[in-house]
């Protein structure tokens, strides 16, 4: 969860890199609160209509969908510059089929080791403090 609330105190930031923990621990509480904006909305009866046709969603799935949508981009973005790819790859993924399984590949790529153009690692950062945190105790 602290994860998520990361990404949403970072909501729009587009500078600096994200690991692959706070990447796919966001993806994981999108899914798990999308649906359970989906349930509410089925409980609720707040599910479209398109005549006869009901979907399965409804206005509170949408305005969830739509607050997250800056803060998804942003965290993309920002893991892109993890891997050293500027933020602009994230149009391949207009590319069908082969744009979606290479953004995959890259959101699952590890860091790129060291200092790169958009900021130090993330992760050798934690490690460090992580270090500093055992020596004091």
């Amino acid at each position: 969860m602290n994860w998520y609330l990361k990404v949403l105190k970072n909501y729009a930031v587009f500078s600096g890199r994200a690991r692959r923990t706070e990447y796919w621990m966001f993806v994981l509480f999108q899914i798990i609160f999308a649906g359970a904006a989906a349930v509410l909305d089925n409980l609720l009866g707040l599910t479209f209509s398109i005549g006869e046709t009901s979907l399965p969603y409804g206005y509170l799935y949408l305005a969830y969908g739509l607050a997250m949508l800056i803060p998804g981009i942003a965290v993309f973005v920002r893991r892109l510059h993890d891997v050293g790819k500027s933020g602009w790859f994230f149009f391949i993924g207009l590319i069908p089929l082969i744009g979606a399984i290479w953004l995959l590949v890259l959101a699952c790529t590890d860091s790129q080791p060291g200092e790169n153009e958009y900021g130090p690692n993330p992760k050798e950062e934690a490690l460090v403090a992580e270090e500093v945190q055992q020596a004091e105790v």
